[in-house]
This record gives structure tokens, C-alpha cells and sequence, in this order.
């Protein structure tokens, strides 16, 4: 199973094919994660931008850095990967959560990730793993749904219930056959979850793998984000991992408190 790609699954509007700056966005947006590069005539398929159109903006791209060639193809540019690391949210928190990530790494020798809330999805910002550690199923700047990872039922625990139910509207798709998928069940996690401040997530994810996450809180109390460990169910060591998370949430949330 594929972490979700970025979201231009959002639909595009008369208006959006009709700017250029629209059009852009949607050549830009038919590349994920697992593209290397791209025909001209796989990104007027995704796209659904006219091929002369692709062809005379893909040109521009080029010359901005924003996509590059590879042979008769296209991938995307370096300029996206610096302007990217350029967003203030994303660099705040990558920096003060970084540190005690890599304390947790090293105390658990299990994959490690911090996630914040987009839409209806989990974001990836950061990701530390051992050679042995998850290499599928997430990546920085992934994403996956908010109701059947750790991280994502952290943040559904304490945020406003109206993200809850636009959650239940757009249906709880099964990642697994353990994906949790009845509302009522998914409520009573979300129940716990907030009183115990700790989500435990049991192969809803991928089969053979479980999660544990604990809210992130930064200034004026304020949800920012989940922290999560990673690992085979096997290993999953509740007593000693669960204690070194919450360490290491405690001081990401004081570090965030600290720069306001």
C-alpha cells in the first residue's frame, strides 16, 4: 500500500484549467512520490491540461527550475526541493522536534515520525530509521488518512469534533483487514486516546506493523502535532517505548513553547 500522494486529488474547477498559474499546479501535481520522471503524454493524461498547453508551460517550468529533464521525459526540478525548505512551519518544527527524534531513535532503535494535520490526511515532516527500520508505507512529506494511523487518531483525539465527522463523511477506507472501519469503534479509540494521551495503532496501517503516538503541545497548549514510533509488532515494547515517547513529545513541546 502506497502512502497517499500530495493532494491534487482535489478537483479540478473550470477556473483552475482555465489560469495559467491553475494549469501549472496540475502539471506539477500529476508527479508522486513514486515518479521518477514523466512522458509529455502521461502528464496530459493526469493532468487533463491540453497537450499544447503541457507542452508551452512545461517549456517555462524548465526554465524556472521547477521541472527537469530526463531524456525525452520529465521529473520534478531542484528549485521545488529549495523553495520547500523555505516554509516556516515545516522548518520550525523540524527543528525543534529533530533532536529528540533522534534521542528516541536511539533509545528504540525503531522508526520514528513526526506528523502534523493537513485536511483530512497526516503529514510527514520528519522521519529517522535504523537500516532495519520501515521503509514502506511512509516517507517525509507523505501523507495518510487521519483515521487509521496512530498519528492520525492523536490529532483526531484533540482537535474540534467537526474534523471527526468530516472524517466519517468521507468514509473509512481500509488500509488492511484490521483497519478500523466502524464508527462507533473508531470513536471509542478516539475516547481513550484523549483521556490516556497515547494512541496505540495494531497493523490498521500495514499488516505486521504497529504504531504507537502521543500529542505534541506547543505555545498556549495548542495541538502542533504527533509523535510516533514504528516497528514490527513483534517488538513493540509498550512499557519502555511508550515511556521514552512521551520524553521526548515533553521536550518538542518545550522547545516549541521556548521560540513562541
Amino acid at each position: 500500500m502506497n502512502v497517499l500522494p500530495s493532494p491534487s486529488a482535489i478537483t479540478a474547477t473550470a477556473e483552475t484549467m482555465n489560469s495559467v498559474l491553475g494549469k501549472a499546479r496540475l502539471i506539477i501535481e500529476a508527479f508522486t512520490a513514486e515518479d521518477d520522471s514523466l512522458s509529455l503524454a502521461e502528464i496530459v493524461r493526469r493532468s487533463g491540461v491540453a497537450k499544447a498547453s503541457v507542452h508551452r508551460l512545461a517549456q517555462e517550468l524548465l526554465g524556472w527550475g521547477l521541472l527537469e529533464r530526463a531524456g525525452s521525459h520529465y521529473r520534478l526540478g531542484l528549485r521545488l526541493f529549495e523553495i520547500g525548505q523555505r516554509v516556516p512551519r515545516q522548518r520550525i518544527l523540524r527543528e525543534a522536534a529533530l533532536p529528540y527524534m533522534e534521542d528516541l531513535l536511539l533509545a528504540t532503535q525503531e522508526t520514528v515520525h513526526f506528523a502534523i494535520h493537513d485536511g483530512l490526511d497526516v503529514l510527514y515532516v520528519e522521519k529517522l530509521m535504523v537500516h532495519r527500520g520501515l521503509r514502506k508505507q511512509s516517507r517525509v512529506a507523505g501523507r495518510l488518512p487521519l483515521h487509521c494511523t496512530a498519528t492520525g487518531k492523536v490529532i483526531l483525539a484533540f482537535s474540534p469534533p467537526v474534523l471527526f465527522h468530516e472524517v466519517l463523511q468521507r468514509g473509512l477506507t481500509p488500509l488492511t483487514h484490521k483497519t478500523v472501519t466502524q464508527p462507533g469503534r473508531l470513536r471509542a479509540q478516539i475516547d481513550k486516546i484523549r483521556s490516556e494521551r497515547l494512541a496505540v495503532e495494531v497493523e490498521e496501517t500495514r499488516l505486521g506493523y504497529t504504531s504507537f503516538a502521543v500529542p505534541v503541545f506547543g505555545d498556549s497548549g495548542a495541538l502542533v502535532g504527533a509523535l510516533s514510533i514504528t516497528a514490527p509488532t513483534f517488538r513493540m515494547n509498550h512499557g519502555r517505548f511508550t515511556v521514552a515517547l512521551r520524553t521526548a513529545a515533553l521536550g518538542i513541546s518545550r522547545a516549541l513553547q521556548a521560540t513562541g
